[in-house]
């Protein structure tokens, strides 16, 4: 078994960082990749195909309309939110830039390429379907975010000339390797080769802690997303039916109601729910910022983006808003000076210190990247996009009996009728109903009514993880951002238009400096 050195120009001076663990969630095996001799070493090097201590959530949350700036009189911010809310490229360094969710995914991705090269070279007599298997979908996830975050959304007419990202093949070898940016399409058309290989070969019985891992419920949630950003939804549907079986676990809103109404506790018991099929733990300032603390305050989820746009707007079942009591988990409101945030807890403040004597360390939290909600929502979106109106109603109707403890039942000719008696969102009046203008067709009347319910749905369940960016992109809506006046006057101060060159986000300054083509702007 041969030994070998990562070191590209895209991932230079990287370094594995070993904590002292504040709690299990946190515990993280070691990465030995000296000799890639053994099965064992083979299970613990794909630990090490994962993020474990960036993600993109942060950045593609502030960067959504899910977010309100406070106003310049608000002291709790930092510079890198006021360049990420308003859409600018982004110089400052801290855990949560995209320079280091850059750089983690691509030694992630150079981990997974040398577990499948040493698999090849493996003369051993154990089978390693599971592993090679897991490390051709976790190569797949990490490029699919990659190319999500830093590309254009796909879409067929452009994705064949579109920037995309580099799609790492093999463990690197050279010193100074030369990279250049494939198309968005190319690698779409990867991610599709690798995670077809894999999925077949996903095997839970490998997998001593599996909610950080790709098993097989984890492995058809990510392809049924895939598939659905790929435009392919009949695939996406099918992916999603094998995420979900016969009978989905959704997330047990009503027992988490009984729990005491603690963010520590509420947080805790999200992503410790059956329904997660996914973990990832993250050096990050998210839980201080989606959770109850001055920290971030200027840009937050406020109290008018609550009411107007999001948990307490108008439901076709809700035409006047939807009541606090309605909900199993009441959303937590912090009003103060310079404070007006409105939270469903879900992203833990965790503490790990490196010197406890000295009381220094790092925030982390742990997110939930994938789970059955989601992936309910996935389902219902490519139901109504095959024309499949009332397998996709039925949908949406499950994840609302479960998330809502009022009656969400509604027919399509009453949810026609109340997107049809709103205005659309526009600079003069805010709504719950956007203009879309997706590069696929969406009919109007039914199918168009009722994907404006189902991006309701999907904003509500994903709010503060950051996927909401991903939707604005995919269906072409215009991002609004609001501002308070020095009166605390809601008002929109700017927006991004559909077409905007800066909802592919910005390379690291640095990937651009070593020879990679930035984004247009």
């Amino acid at each position: 078994m041969k030994k070998y050195i990562f070191k590209t120009k895209i991932i230079a001076a990287l370094s594995l960082l070993t904590f002292a663990s504040c709690n299990d969630y946190l515990d993280e095996l070691p990465d030995n990749r000296t000799q890639i001799d053994s099965k064992v070493k083979i299970q613990k090097l794909l630990n090490s195909a994962y993020l474990s201590k960036n993600s993109y959530a942060l950045v593609t949350e502030i960067s959504s309309d899910n977010i309100a700036d406070y106003g310049i009189s608000n002291p709790n911010t930092q510079r890198i939110l006021e360049q990420i809310s308003y859409w600018k490229d982004i110089t400052e360094i801290n855990n949560d830039d995209l320079k280091n969710f850059w750089e983690e995914c691509y030694l992630s991705i150079a981990n997974a390429n040398q577990a499948l090269h040493s698999i090849e070279e493996y003369h051993g007599k154990e089978d390693l379907s599971a592993e090679k298997g897991e490390a051709l979908v976790a190569r797949a996830y990490l490029h699919f975010l990659l190319v999500n975050v830093f590309s254009k959304n796909y879409n067929p007419a452009n994705s064949g000339s579109d920037l995309g990202v580099v799609y790492m093949e093999k463990p690197e070898k050279t010193l100074n390797p030369t990279y250049k940016r494939e198309s968005v399409a190319s690698i779409y058309e990867k991610i599709e080769r690798d995670l077809e290989a894999g999925l077949p070969l996903i095997n839970d019985e490998i997998y001593k802690v599996s909610k950080f891992h790709f098993t097989k419920s984890a492995a058809y949630a990510f392809a049924a997303r895939f598939y659905l950003f790929y435009e392919k939804w009949d695939k996406a549907e099918k992916y999603a039916d094998l995420a979900l079986g016969n009978t989905p676990k959704l997330r047990n809103w009503e027992k988490m109601s009984l729990l005491p109404k603690s963010a520590k506790v509420l947080s805790k018991a999200y992503f410790e729910d059956n329904s997660n099929y996914l973990l990832q733990t993250s050096t990050s300032n998210i839980g201080l910022i989606f959770g109850a603390y001055y920290t971030g305050g200027r840009f937050s989820h406020t109290q008018f983006v609550n009411d107007k746009l999001t948990f307490n707007a108008p439901m076709p079942w809700a035409p006047n808003g939807v009541e606090s009591s309605s909900f199993h988990v009441r959303p937590s409101v912090y009003p103060a000076t310079n404070l007006d945030k409105v939270l469903l807890h879900k992203m833990p403040y965790l503490f790990e210190y490196t010197d406890p004597v000295t009381g220094t360390g790092y925030n982390r939290s742990v997110l939930t990247p994938l789970h059955a909600e989601e992936t309910l929502l996935v389902r219902a979106e490519a139901k109504i996009l095959q024309g499949k109106f009332d397998e996709g109603l039925k949908d949406i109707h499950l994840w609302t009996s479960n998330f809502y403890k009022v009656n969400t039942q509604v027919s399509i000719e009453e949810n026609n009728q109340f997107y049809d008696n709103i205005p659309y969102a526009s600079s003069e009046t805010l709504s719950v109903k956007n203009k879309l203008n997706p590069a696929f067709t969406v009919s109007a009347g039914t199918q168009e009514n009722l994907i404006h319910y189902l991006l309701h749905c999907r904003r509500i369940l994903t709010i503060h993880e950051g996927l909401r960016w991903f939707d604005l992109k995919r269906y072409g809506i215009e991002v609004f951002r609001i501002q308070y006046d020095a009166s605390s006057i809601p008002r929109i101060a700017e927006s991004l238009k559909p077409n905007d060159p800066r909802r592919a986000l910005q390379l690291p300054a640095d990937v651009i400096s070593a020879g990679l083509e930035a984004n247009p702007r």
